[in-house]
């Protein structure tokens, strides 16, 4: 299936990511308060919408959720292999947005983004209507409710 472009016009974008297996994508505009596209994705395919907005003359501000700032843990063995799993995808993600002309990077800390979110109260704060996933909500609290 073919996705409708996310590029309603050139101009400067938002991008929220939540890093991870399944990856949290979100955007928006700069300036309104609709979010465009709220999806669980994979990282290659996150990378790819945003390089369609840069291929259309678009900027974009890249807002990642940064696992590396997180200074609390709880569970076992595997969550421990889960969050280095993260922590490296959000180093790959400062990696290469680090290489991209018109991205500015924005690493935030898990602490200082409203996440978990539940569905319901996800769409009373937004507007957004279109299901979502808790990857997908987190990675729009990133960039909702910023200019």
């Amino acid at each position: 299936m073919i996705e409708k472009s996310m590029v309603e016009t050139v101009g400067h974008y938002l991008v929220g990511i939540d890093p991870g297996v399944k990856t949290g994508f979100a955007t928006k505009k700069k300036g309104s308060k609709q979010l465009i596209r709220v999806k669980t994705t994979t990282i290659i395919q996150a990378i790819e919408w945003i390089k369609e907005l840069l291929l259309n003359g678009c900027t974009v501000d890249l807002h990642i959720e940064d696992a590396r700032k997180r200074t609390w843990f709880t569970g076992g063995r595997e969550k421990a292999q889960g969050a280095g799993s993260i922590k490296r995808d959000c180093q790959i993600w400062e990696e290469w947005a680090k290489t991209q002309p018109g991205v500015t990077l924005h690493l935030i800390a898990p602490k200082n983004s409203m996440t978990k979110v539940k569905d319901g109260i996800f769409k009373k704060i937004t507007g957004h209507e279109g299901r979502t996933s808790e990857h997908a909500r987190d990675a729009a609290m990133l960039i909702f409710g910023r200019p």
